[in-house]
């Protein structure tokens, strides 16, 4: 896309994941996310945080429309 977007990885143009590696998401980390979702009209993401002791505690899933 030509509008300064970048997914980290697409998974069959059905996930879209996104990649941090940050102490503490922020508020805006989902909202992004959901901006990136109503753009591509995709319907789900992945927001995955490698910065913390359990993976399965630094993975957020963000649905749009589900």
């Amino acid at each position: 896309m030509d509008i300064g977007f970048r997914a980290d990885l697409i998974v069959e143009n059905k996930v879209i994941i996104e990649i941090k590696s940050v102490e503490t998401l922020s508020p805006v980390h989902p909202k992004q996310l959901l901006t990136y979702l109503r753009l591509t009209n995709i319907k789900l993401e992945l927001l995955i945080n490698f910065n913390v002791p359990l993976i399965k505690n630094g993975i957020t899933r963000i649905a749009n429309n589900l």
